[in-house]
């Protein structure tokens, strides 16, 4: 079955336009095949509606100045960097080096891209050391073709140091309970092997130019503790920022590796047609010109053009559209795209590493590259805090006993006290005990939320641009209108479900299944064939039947009468599909077919907008189906855009107001990224669902309104407990330094604020839908 579901134009004409477009995008740069695309794009704007916000032209982005003022680029993989904090590590550490112009970290991508004077192999060597020194592993990329292989997996020995502590935690405990004495001691053991690792990484850190990192202050808060006796105290406090830190890395690892997924669109071989002959290649080695066969369920390798007569192709990887568009010889199809019916031949036109999907990719590095990297609280407090702390306690040491002759142990106890006063153990719990509890009461809702700056994000925004198709429609076509001609409801639903029986395409099999709900019985037609660009036909009885679009029923049969032909512009204004069903003499009757509203879209929505958010739909389909949505919905929409077009939108409203993008394509990656958060549907794609800082795993809308309400209360809770430990520190810094309490007490007082803002961080297990 032949029918694209851009409706309101002839088919040929709409497929220009909408994949002109795409094609202008992906390539601008093919200048052999530019000049071409651009006369037949040209004539199609003019007689597009210009109403339409889409422009006719969409120039590729500048190139990036750096590559050709800042010196030679060197670019590398890194293993390991499985946490935003470890990208600032590198960052920093290789930035200190000599003879680096410029250093940049892409942590979706993990690469390091360094911009040095000229290329140098000591100068590789040493940043490759630098890397290596800080725990990582560089892999130096110096194949372009294959710049998108990625090998993530999460490192398991991380589970090793923790299981270790954890379980000397439990003989240290049990040794405690049966001899005081000997379980002190072996909670100083177990707090000494627990530091070490975090000791030496300090260290490290401190000479590559980050001196108070958080490991920094984890081993000046577990030494302190230890050296005033509080070993079970230092014990849990490694414990738990170790636990912390192998979670970020699982999430952001895992999130990682959904970005490498776009490169798995790319098959790593392909059949070449050499002098009439095949020959398998890799995929990689294909040029502009070359002649290839793609067989059904095959994707494409590489931007085509179709030598073939016509082929059904699915977008749905690349542009979210669940119908499959039917394309005629001629037509440029994009990278990555899947062969639905036949095995098909067609022309490469793209370079190596220049397609649409390499095209994406880069759009998705951009985005993250122009959005400010998110420091987490705790390493940024602690380049004041702990180093402040630290100072004033040596000070309250010293001081009084060198120029007053004051007693030593006394002040000692006192500087002691503050040394524990200075250890932040409320402070780094509070923060991750409210971002723990949130995700856990999100996830039985239906929601998963990569992290705690994804969190905190959340509960900023103010808009959300929502993708249409399968995000606030069902992604699936539907039967809506059946108007019968010269024949009952009944016959033409026999005749439709006989001829299309079978067929694999998406509004066959719509249009089958709403016949077999029905009490109509049916059979296969015979002699059934597709009509390249036009439909499919099949014979029942000796009477020859055609299912067509609207605007080829003159190529089969005869031409419709006013009153059809103004019926069927009311469907199509309605944002709808229309196949005609004919004879070759006679019309029988007219089908509408459209991807309905999910019906959780308008509630949602409606919640949304009691919680004073502004809504705005992002679609690449035509206008009049955008904005037969968006009228249901009451929302602003803008139609037929482009991975670049979304990308640029959400940037120019970013730098106005914090918005969410929420989609469910490959087409909505970039601007998942652009976005202050991305929220993906739990029925997307692979990309989609690991590219987004959110996503919902039980693919309801309605899990929106309580996502946000959970994280705006897990702010204020964030909120309140850092001022309950920072306040109640105070507290305890001014009567601990005057001697009005003592160590005792600034244990409890550190406890007793442990106790409170965890208690706080759990009011949000209980939060309801």
């Amino acid at each position: 079955m032949l029918y694209n579901n851009k409706s309101t134009q002839s088919h040929h004409d709409n497929h220009e336009h909408c994949h002109g477009d795409c094609h202008n995008i992906a390539h601008n740069h093919v200048h052999d095949s530019h000049h071409s695309h651009e006369a037949s794009h040209t004539a199609c704007c003019d007689g597009h509606d210009n109403s339409s916000s889409q422009k006719c032209e969409i120039e590729d982005p500048p190139e990036d100045p750096e590559r050709s003022s800042q010196g030679v680029k060197l670019t590398w993989k890194i293993q390991g960097m499985d946490c935003a904090h470890c990208a600032s590590k590198i960052e920093n550490g290789v930035k200190t080096l000599p003879n680096i112009n410029q250093t940049k970290i892409i942590f979706s991508t993990e690469k390091l891209i360094v911009f040095v004077p000229k290329h140098d192999d000591a100068v590789i060597k040493m940043i490759e050391d630098k890397v290596t020194e800080l725990g990582y592993t560089p892999i130096f990329e110096s194949s372009p073709a294959h710049h998108h292989e990625h090998s993530h997996s999460f490192d398991k020995k991380a589970f090793i140091p923790l299981a270790v502590l954890g379980a000397l935690i439990v003989v240290s405990y049990l040794i405690l309970l049966v001899n005081k004495t000997a379980g002190e001691y072996a909670f100083i053991v177990t707090a000494v092997v627990g530091i070490i690792p975090i000791l030496k990484e300090a260290i490290v850190l401190t000479r590559s130019g980050t001196p108070f990192a958080i490991e920094t202050l984890m081993s000046i808060s577990a030494m302190g503790a230890l050296f005033i006796g509080a070993a079970e105290e230092a014990t849990m406090v490694i414990f738990l920022f170790m636990i912390g830190e192998m979670l970020e890395g699982f999430a952001t690892s895992k999130a990682k590796k959904g970005i490498s997924s776009l490169a798995e669109l790319m098959p790593d071989e392909t059949v070449i047609i050499i002098d009439g002959k095949r020959k398998t290649v890799a995929s990689h080695t294909l040029k502009p010109d070359d002649i290839i066969e793609i067989s059904s369920g095959g994707r494409l390798p590489a931007d085509v053009i179709l030598v073939s007569e016509q082929a059904s192709i699915d977008e749905s990887a690349l542009t979210g559209e669940s119908i499959p568009v039917n394309y005629l010889s001629g037509d440029k199809i994009l990278a990555g795209s899947l062969v639905v019916d036949n095995t098909i031949q067609l022309k490469v036109i793209s370079e190596s590493g220049q397609n649409a999907v390499d095209r994406i990719l880069q759009l998705i590095e951009d985005a993250e590259d122009r959005k400010a990297p998110i420091e987490r609280f705790i390493d940024k407090f602690s380049r004041y805090y702990t180093p402040a702390i630290t100072l004033f306690a040596f000070l309250v040491i010293l001081i009084p006993p060198l120029f007053t002759g004051a007693d030593w142990y006394t002040w000692i106890y006192r500087g002691l006290t503050l040394l524990l006063i200075g250890c932040p153990c409320a402070l780094v719990i509070s923060t991750p005990a409210v971002i723990t509890s949130a995700l856990s009461s999100a996830a039985k809702y239906g929601v998963l939320i990569k992290g705690g700056a994804a969190l905190e994000r959340i509960g900023s925004i103010k808009m959300l641009a929502f993708d249409k198709t399968g995000t606030l429609t069902e992604g699936k076509p539907q039967v809506t209108d059946v108007i019968n001609r010269h024949c009952s409801n009944e016959e033409l639903l026999a005749i439709v479900a006989a001829v299309e029986s079978g067929s694999h395409h998406p509004l066959a099999k719509a249009l089958v299944d709403y016949v077999k709900q029905q009490p109509i019985e049916f059979a296969e037609a015979n002699n059934r064939k597709a009509i390249a660009g036009v439909g499919i036909q099949g014979e029942l009885n000796q009477q020859t039947y055609f299912v067509v679009s609207p605007n080829k029923i003159e190529t089969v049969s005869t031409a419709l009468n006013a009153e059809d032909a103004h019926t069927i512009t009311q469907l199509e204004d309605g944002g709808k599909t229309v196949v005609v069903v004919t004879t070759s003499h006679q019309l029988l009757g007219i089908i509408a077919l459209q991807d309905v509203l999910r019906s959780d879209a308008l509630p949602a929505i409606t919640e949304l907008k009691q919680l004073g958010l502004q809504t705005l739909m992002l679609t690449g389909d035509n206008q009049r189906a955008a904005k037969a949505i968006a009228g249901q919905l009451g929302m602003e929409y803008r139609a037929e855009l482009l991975p670049a077009d979304k990308l640029a939108k959400i940037e120019e409203i970013g730098r106005q107001t914090p918005i969410a993008m929420i989609g469910d394509g490959i087409n909505d990656s970039p601007a998942m990224k652009a976005a202050t958060v991305g929220i993906a549907m739990g029925s997307g794609t692979d990309v989609a669902l690991e590219t987004a800082d959110a996503a919902l795993t039980k693919n309801n809308l309605l899990s929106l309104p309580m996502l946000i309400r959970l994280t705006r209360l897990a702010n204020r809770n964030i909120k309140q407990n850092i001022t309950i430990a920072l306040g109640i520190k105070l507290i305890f810094l001014i009567t601990s330094l005057f001697g009005v309490t003592g160590l005792w007490l600034a244990v409890l007082a550190d406890s007793g604020t442990t106790a409170i803002v965890t208690a706080n961080a759990l009011r949000l297990l209980r939060i309801k839908k």
